[in-house]
């Protein structure tokens, strides 16, 4: 597969689906990414992404973070050559080795915005605020070498890749995401908010902090929902589910919902963008809390990453994930996110420890070194 043209692997159920020679791209920046999205469920099958910064475009934020990724608020590109296998094929590609990173925030800075958040909870700003850093490489790895790689031992129920090709040169998207934010079949719409992270399930049965962080977050999603979905028939058939992946355990809870007739694609995005586990509540404020903490834009990290498949013009499908144990590879360099929810009688150094969690397995599979940090500013 050569990322020059452009390629994708997304998962289908117990399978893959690989998109090859692309036929078509669309970018956007803005308002204009809504009209793209109507656009794209129009028909044919895209792979791509609604980059988190996008949220700009949904509630008002002061702008302060500089863009230094360059990045478009969404990009998706179209594949009419499917082909759908049930492994992975062999990668030809030398191993990996993305060597050592550099962090956008240090442990003492990270400590010292925990301490920025509690005073905005206990001033009741907020009630849960997303604080998250970035992990840079300078390598730019094969991209599907470097999702066999994650899949191989980070294996994720939302997993794909993407490689832009002439659409955005150079820029590839590997995804090993644990998290569904928005599943469309018809008129019926499911999204899987994550909200809660532990080593183990045992300590999750146990968390009352994380359980309240849960509820926050289904109690946000059901009320993004409500904004485009039939009058009663928002739902939760599961709540505080423990889910088990390689080397933690997470706490997940399901809402589910019928749209409305009138209801687009990009009605539902505007709806519920960005993700309610990844930013906070009450969301408009968090969202500018996040851009006067954070050194560093998120960029694809915490946005949305997926499939669209309109090629029954009667019933759009859509998967898309939290774009979270996500790389971004772009102008030579690689980009990992990793964060978590800062509440009330959350704890600095627990927080820290949790952003370890969440990327070690993918930085051993990456040939990644993030001991003894530098800043990536």
């Amino acid at each position: 597969m050569d990322a020059r043209q452009g390629y994708a692997v997304v998962r289908d159920g117990g399978g893959w689906i690989i998109g090859e020679r692309p036929s078509r791209a669309i970018t956007a920046r803005g308002g204009d990414l809504f009209d793209a999205l109507e656009e794209i469920a129009g028909g044919g099958f895209w792979v791509g992404f609604v980059a988190y910064d996008a949220g700009r475009a949904v509630e008002h934020v002061r702008t302060r973070i500089v863009d230094d990724l360059g990045l478009p608020d969404l990009a998706f590109v179209r594949f009419d050559e499917l082909r759908r296998v049930d492994d992975l094929p062999p990668v030809s590609a030398p191993a990996i080795e993305l060597g050592r990173g550099a962090t956008s925030l240090t442990r003492a800075e990270h400590a010292e915005l925990v301490d920025v958040i509690h005073t905005l909870l206990v001033a009741g700003e907020c009630y849960q605020v997303n604080l998250t850093r970035r992990l840079t490489f300078d390598a730019a790895p094969d991209p599907f070498a470097l999702f066999t790689a994650l899949a191989r031992v980070n294996p994720a129920p939302h997993a794909a890749m993407c490689a832009f090709g002439e659409a955005l040169p150079g820029v590839a998207v590997v995804s090993a995401s644990p998290e569904l934010f928005l599943r469309v079949d018809g008129r019926e719409v499911e999204t899987r908010p994550i909200k809660g992270t532990a080593a183990d399930a045992a300590t999750l049965r146990t968390s009352r902090k994380d359980r309240a962080e849960n509820l926050m977050i289904v109690d946000l999603a059901r009320n993004d929902l409500g904004r485009v979905c039939e009058f009663g028939s928002i739902e939760v058939p599961s709540l505080f589910e423990i889910e088990e992946h390689p080397g933690l355990a997470h706490l997940v809870s399901t809402v589910r919902g019928r749209l409305r007739h009138d209801v687009g694609l990009h009605d539902l995005v505007r709806a519920t963008f960005p993700p309610a586990s990844v930013t906070g509540a009450p969301k408009p404020r968090v969202l500018q809390a996040i851009e006067d903490l954070e050194p560093v834009r998120r960029g694809v990290y915490c946005g949305a990453f997926g499939w669209i498949d309109a090629t029954d013009a009667t019933t759009v499908r859509m998967e898309l994930a939290v774009a979270i144990r996500t790389f971004t590879i772009a102008a030579g360099r690689t980009h990992l996110g990793v964060g978590g929810g800062i509440v009330a009688d959350s704890c600095a150094h627990d927080e820290w420890i949790e952003t370890e969690l969440k990327g070690a397995r993918l930085l051993r599979a990456a040939g990644a070194r993030a001991d003894e940090p530098v800043d990536a500013r």
